[in-house]
């Protein structure tokens, strides 16, 4: 592949996830379930949660892969860390570098549950705090299966220009700052295509947003093993399975 190919800019690309189920594990653990005893009401009141949170909550998302630029910082003033062509978002700290360490291109994402998850949680709050608790849990697992979706989309991007991909990575893991979630929303245009913006202190609002960063190598990133789709978390949205390929981690 080409160079100009590699550092070529895709420009945001919008979608919606069909999301039918939730793990329940994955709820249970975010209610901080240690193998208690379940009783059947509370069992099946988990259950019509979890169905009233898929039906209310549409996820949605963002993607786009920006060139890496040659200026590490430090130029005109630029803060020091990976800098993406083509978009005034810097990522700082050493822990990004290490994950974005000989990447070609960074892909930038974006999902959320939209205002109907905040909407139902302030309803849920005033009539039934239990079920705003699990919905709240419920919503949580929902809006990590969204992210998995937009990242099988990048994954399958990658693939067809002959790439690899790392995992994602989001501010405020190690030492990225949240201060990036500004410019991260700008480079996507978030704001307007999905409505997520910001409070004062960097949080995404909704409350059920997430932003991520993945790098795209020529090169795979790290040893992997190929055919681990039966443990992959994005499997259930794959583009490449049914045409019998692997992705490129």
């Amino acid at each position: 592949m080409a160079d100009a190919q590699v550092r070529g800019i895709i420009p945001p690309q919008r979608a919606s996830y069909v999301i039918d189920a939730i793990d329940r594990g994955e709820v249970l653990r975010y209610l901080g379930y240690r193998g208690q005893a379940i009783t059947p009401e509370l069992d099946a009141r988990i259950d019509t949660v979890i169905g009233t949170c898929l039906e209310e909550c549409q996820p949605r998302g963002i993607w786009a892969v920006f060139g890496r630029a040659d200026a590490q910082g430090g130029e005109q003033g630029q803060p020091e860390g990976v800098a993406l062509a083509g978009a005034r978002l810097v990522l700082p700290g050493a822990d990004i570098a290490r994950h974005l360490d000989g990447a070609c291109a960074i892909a930038l994402m974006s999902v959320t549950l939209g205002m109907a998850s905040e909407r139902a949680l302030q309803r849920l709050a005033l009539t039934n705090p239990m079920d705003q608790v699990i919905f709240d849990a419920a919503a949580n697992a929902l809006v990590e299966r969204a992210a998995d979706a937009a990242e099988a989309q990048l994954v399958a991007h990658a693939h067809a220009q002959g790439l690899y991909t790392n995992d994602r990575y989001a501010p405020g893991y190690g030492d990225l700052p949240l201060t990036v979630q500004a410019p991260l929303l700008d480079a996507l245009d978030a704001r307007k295509a999905l409505g997520v913006t910001l409070t004062p202190s960097n949080m995404l609002v909704p409350s059920k947003s997430e932003t991520a960063v993945l790098g795209l190598f020529t090169q795979p990133p790290a040893r992997r093993e190929g055919g681990m789709c039966g443990v992959c978390a994005m499997s259930d949205f794959c583009t490449l399975r049914s045409q019998g390929l692997f992705c490129r981690r």
